[in-house]
């Protein structure tokens, strides 16, 4: 049996436009527009798809947007010029950058959206080791 790949992400933002501005300053690429309202990111294989409903026609209900303490992380080669850049492009730094006790240097920010994301340094990521033995 082969492992399942996780290939797709779907964001949900309330402006297509601010989104994609966002997301090609912070990640440093352009993406590509899919649909009015759908925006994508191929991040490592890994698709963030920014989603406009209303862009697009589609129908907006109760729930669609983030839920609280629901983060994205992207895993980065620089991390200080990414935390440089998150107020810079439209969010706000939630955390300075800092080391956590299994070791992953990251730090904490929102999207113009108020959708909670994180960064974390490549060489550092903690892929679910016992944190004991860290």
């Amino acid at each position: 049996m082969t492992t399942p790949h996780l290939y797709r992400i779907i964001l949900p933002v309330a402006d297509i436009e601010k989104a994609a501005q966002f997301y090609s300053a912070v990640l440093e690429s352009d993406g590509e527009r899919i649909s009015p309202g759908r925006h994508y990111f191929d991040c490592g294989g890994t698709i963030l798809a920014c989603y406009d409903p209303q862009a697009d026609g589609d129908p907006v209900g109760d729930g669609w947007r983030f839920h609280e303490n629901q983060y994205l992380y992207f895993s980065v080669a620089d991390l200080d010029a990414v935390h440089a850049r998150i107020e810079t492009a439209g969010g706000r730094v939630l955390s300075g950058v800092e080391t956590m006790p299994w070791g992953e240097r990251m730090f904490y920010a929102e999207d113009p959206f108020g959708s909670r994301i994180s960064f974390v340094e490549e060489g550092t990521l903690f892929t679910g080791a016992d944190v004991k033995d860290q």
